[in-house]
């Protein structure tokens, strides 16, 4: 899956990624996904891998989910 507007990638694992679009934060979720290719000059992500749920975040659930990545980050 190819999505474009991406300014960065806040964060991703083999169940999640984390982007920031143009539109707002997109989580994407599934399993097995892994980074494809990545130009942020262009705006574009390729990921693959089985895609379950996709959506756009809010910025109050974005403090609740860096704050979540971190924890995990240094356990």
């Amino acid at each position: 899956m190819r999505i474009t507007g991406v300014k960065d990638v806040e964060s991703f694992d083999s169940e999640e990624f984390l982007l920031h679009t143009h539109q707002g934060y997109l989580a994407v979720r599934g399993k097995n996904l892994h980074m494809r290719n990545l130009n942020v000059e262009a705006g574009e992500v390729h990921i693959e891998g089985l895609v379950l749920d996709m959506m756009y975040m809010e910025q109050r659930e974005m403090g609740e989910k860096a704050k979540g990545f971190f924890s995990r980050l240094f356990r």
